[in-house]
C-alpha cells in the first residue's frame, strides 16, 4: 500500500474523496449508506443521515465540516449518560441468525454479558467486542448491519464500533480467535521468523480488507510485547523476543491496517500491551492472581519500549496497556493502566501519545465464573479500592476506555459526586469520536452483505496464508539432509497428523517396525497452573520441558526409527534430548498438517529463522534475565538460527 492511495473491497462501498483539495467536488453520503438508512433526510440542498432526527443538518452529520467541528458539535449534543456510555467497550454476543435479541445459540461470551442492543438501549454504549462469530461469516454482517440500524434509532445515532482479536492465524492457543472462514496466516512469530516486512504488510491488508467486508473497523492487535521470558503464555501472539525485529513488523503491520491515516477503508490497530508485557515474573501471566506483577532484574525497561516508539511513528491508532504491575519501575506499584507514570508521564508526556488508551479487559469487575470460582478484577495495586474509584484512578492515569466492562453507571456516579468533571471525559470522548469520524462511521457505518462470500477467505488469499505457514517453518537439524523426503517412495509411521493427508505423500503404516522412518507432530509442553479458575487452567503457563512419561514415549519411538519431529513452538521449548535423538527437527509457527507435509516433502521450502532462542536446559531458563533477550547460557538454538534444503 503506496502514498494516499484509498484502499478498497471490490464493489464494497462506493468510495468518495477521503481528504480534500482545492479541486475536490463535495463530498456526499456513499449510496449503500443512503440505500440502508432509516434517517435519511434533505436540508439545504443537501442529502444526509439525519442521526438526531430534527430535519436539519447539524454539523456532525455533515460530511463536508472538518472532523474537530464535527466532534465538538456532538459533544455538545450529549447528555453524561450517553458519554459514560462511550467509555467502555464490552464483549458482546452474536447470532447465527444476524439477530440481535439474545439467543441461546449466540457465539461469543457467557450468558452473563448481555446482547449490544441492550447495552446501546441501557448503558448507551457504542464500542463493542466481539470473540465468537457465526458459522457463516456473512451473517457476522448481518448482524453488523442490524446493530447499526438499530444505533441510528438512538437519540443521537452515534453508529457503533466493532472490535475483534486476532482471528486469521492457524494457531493452537486460546488467544487467536475463532476463524469461521477467514484466511489463516501463520501466527505473528512465524512472520517474524520469515522476517520479511512485504509479508506482514500483505498480510495485514487482507485482514483489513477480510474484517472490513463484515464490519470489524478495531484491531485488538498487534501484538509487540517482547519474548524475553520464554515461559510467558503469550509469546505465541508478539513477534519474539527482538526489539529491532519487531518494530521492524509493527511498521509494516500497521501500514498494512491502517494505511498513512485513517479512513473509511482502514482498519484501527490498537497496539498492545504497553509499556511490554514480556518480563512477567516466572512467566506467570497477571490475567489472574496467581502473580501480579513483572520485573527487570536486568534493568531493562527501556529495550521493551523499542516496538512503541515504531508504533507510535506509524501512529497506531489506539494503545492497550497490560495488567501487570511495573515492579519497582515507577512512584507507585500499582497496574500499568492504574499508573499515572505510566500513562501520563511516559505515554503521553514523554511520548507526545495523543490517541486512544484503552485498558485491557477487566480492571473494574470481579466475575464470578461458577459457584465457588471469582475471577478478580486486575485490579492489581489497588485490590481495596471500590469499583467507582477505580474507574475514577484509571481516568486520572490518562486512560480513555475501559475494555471488556460495562459500568457506565459508575462514571455517572462520581461526575454527580463532584469527583470526576465532564470536561475530563469531554477529552477522552474527543479521541473516541475522532477516530470514528476519521473511520467513516457517522457517514456509512454499513456493509453490503452480499458481497461477504467474494470478500473473505478467497482463493488468492488462502494461498498466501499457506505460503505464509510453509515458509515461517524453521529447519533446525537435518542429518544426512534427510530432508526433503521423496514423496511416494517410503513407509511411514505418524503421531500426531492426519494419516489422511500424509497418505498423499506416502504410504502410512500402522507401527514403527514397519517403517522406513517416522513423522511426529509435538506441542512445546505446558503444565496447568494449581487454582480453580478454569480459564487459568487453559493458559500454557510452566515448564518447558517434556517430562516424564511423555518424554520416555517420544525418546522410545526415537530410537526405533528414524524420525522426523515437527513441533509447534507457541513458546521457545526445551528438547535437547529430543533433538539429539531425531533425524530432523523441524519447527512451525502455526502450521496444518497439509503445509507441514509439503514442507518435507519439498514441494515447499523452510525460510525460517528462529525468532527467539530455544534453551538448552530448565536450568537455564531460571536463570535468565526476565527483561533481557537472547540471554541463556548455551542455548540449544540461537536466535536468529535456521537451516535451509
Amino acid at each position: 500500500m503506496k502514498g494516499s492511495i484509498i484502499y478498497f473491497i471490490t464493489g464494497m462501498l462506493l468510495l468518495w474523496s477521503c481528504q480534500p483539495d482545492n479541486h475536490a467536488t463535495e463530498k456526499t453520503i456513499p449510496s449503500i449508506a443512503l440505500e440502508k438508512t432509516k434517517v435519511r433526510a434533505e436540508a439545504e440542498g443537501k442529502v444526509f443521515r439525519d442521526l438526531n432526527k430534527n430535519g436539519e443538518l447539524d454539523t456532525y452529520e455533515d460530511i463536508n465540516a472538518s472532523i474537530e467541528s464535527r466532534v465538538e458539535d456532538l459533544i455538545s449534543q450529549m447528555n453524561l449518560e450517553e458519554k459514560a456510555g462511550a467509555l467502555f467497550m464490552p464483549g458482546v454476543p452474536v447470532n447465527e441468525d444476524g439477530t440481535l435479541e439474545r439467543k441461546p445459540d449466540a457465539t461469543g461470551p457467557g450468558s452473563r454479558y448481555p446482547a449490544a442492543i441492550d447495552n446501546i438501549d441501557k448503558g448507551k454504549l457504542n464500542h463493542f467486542n466481539v470473540w465468537g462469530i457465526p458459522a457463516d461469516p456473512k451473517m457476522m454482517a448481518v448482524w453488523y448491519n442490524n446493530l447499526q440500524s438499530h444505533a441510528e434509532q438512538t437519540r443521537l445515532g452515534i453508529p457503533v464500533t466493532i472490535a475483534s482479536d486476532p482471528r486469521h492465524h492457524f494457531s493452537n492457543t486460546i488467544f487467536s480467535m475463532s476463524a469461521n472462514g477467514f484466511t489463516q496466516f501463520s501466527e505473528t512469530l512465524g512472520m517474524a521468523a520469515v522476517g520479511s516486512d512485504a509479508l506482514v504488510e500483505e498480510f495485514a491488508d487482507i485482514v483489513r480488507k477480510e474484517y472490513l467486508a463484515v464490519g470489524i473497523r478495531v484491531a485488538l492487535h498487534p501484538q509487540i510485547d517482547l519474548a524475553t521470558e520464554p515461559r510467558w503464555p503469550r509469546i505465541s501472539g508478539a513477534f519474539g523476543e527482538d526489539a529491532e525485529l519487531t518494530a521492524r513488523m509493527v511498521t509494516a503491520y500497521i501500514n498494512g491496517m491502517q494505511g498513512p491515516e485513517l479512513n473509511d477503508q482502514s482498519i484501527a490497530c490498537m497496539t498492545k500491551h504497553f509499556p511490554g508485557g514480556g518480563p512477567q515474573k516466572e512467566g506467570l501471566d497477571p490475567h489472574f492472581d496467581i502473580q501480579k506483577g513483572q520485573i527487570y532484574p536486568g534493568n531493562n525497561f527501556d529495550y521493551h519500549l523499542i516496538p512503541f516508539e515504531a508504533a507510535f511513528k506509524a501512529n497506531t491508532a489506539s494503545i492497550m496497556p497490560y495488567y501487570g504491575i511495573p515492579t519497582g519501575q515507577t512512584d507507585e506499584d500499582v497496574a500499568m493502566a492504574y499508573n499515572k507514570t505510566i500513562i501520563t508521564d511516559l505515554l503521553r508526556n514523554k511520548y507526545k501519545y495523543d490517541g486512544i488508551v484503552c485498558t485491557d479487559w477487566g480492571l473494574v469487575t470481579d466475575v464470578q465464573m461458577g459457584p465457588d470460582v471469582t475471577w478478580s478484577a486486575r485490579a492489581w495495586g489497588v485490590e481495596d479500592l471500590a469499583a467507582a474509584d477505580r474507574v475514577l484512578k484509571i481516568i486520572e492515569a490518562g486512560c480513555d476506555q475501559f475494555g471488556g466492562e460495562n459500568r457506565p453507571e459508575l462514571v455517572v456516579q462520581l461526575v454527580n459526586d463532584g469527583k470526576l468533571s465532564e470536561e475530563r471525559i469531554d477529552i477522552s470522548l474527543r479521541r473516541l469520536f475522532k477516530q470514528k469520524f476519521q473511520l467513516g462511521l457517522f457517514d456509512n457505518p454499513f456493509v453490503d452483505e452480499n458481497l461477504v462470500p467474494q470478500s473473505i477467505g478467497i482463493s488468492e488469499y488462502r494461498k498466501l496464508g499457506d505460503a505464509s505457514q510453509q515458509k515461517a517453518m524453521t529447519l533446525l537439524k537435518n542429518d544426512e539432509n534427510v530432508l526433503p523426503l521423496k514423496a511416494n517412495t517410503m513407509k511411514v509411521y505418524i503421531e500426531g497428523i492426519d494419516s489422511a493427508v500424509v497418505a498423499q505423500y506416502a504410504e502410512v503404516v500402522t507401527t514403527p517396525e514397519e517403517a522406513d522412518l517416522a513423522i511426529i507432530r509435538l506441542n512445546t509442553p505446558w503444565y496447568p497452573v494449581e487454582t480453580n479458575n478454569p480459564l487459568a487452567r487453559m493458559f500454557h503457563h510452566g515448564d518447558l520441558d517434556f517430562k516424564g512419561e511423555k518424554k520416555a514415549e517420544i525418546l522410545d519411538l526415537l530410537n526405533k526409527v528414524p524420525t522426523i519431529v515437527d513441533i509447534y513452538l507457541d513458546r521457545p521449548a526445551v528438547i535437547p534430548d529430543i533433538a539429539g535423538a531425531a533425524k530432523a527437527v523441524i519447527s512451525d509457527f502455526g502450521a496444518s498438517d497439509k503445509n507441514v507435509c509439503e514442507v518435507l516433502f519439498g514441494n515447499a521450502r523452510p525460510m525460517g529463522k528462529l525468532p527467539f532462542e530455544l534453551p538448552s536446559s530448565m536450568e537455564a531458563v531460571r536463570n535468565q534475565l526476565t527483561d533481557v533477550p537472547y540471554d541463556s547460557e548455551n542455548p540449544l538454538y540461537e536466535f536468529g538460527y535456521g537451516l535451509s534444503y
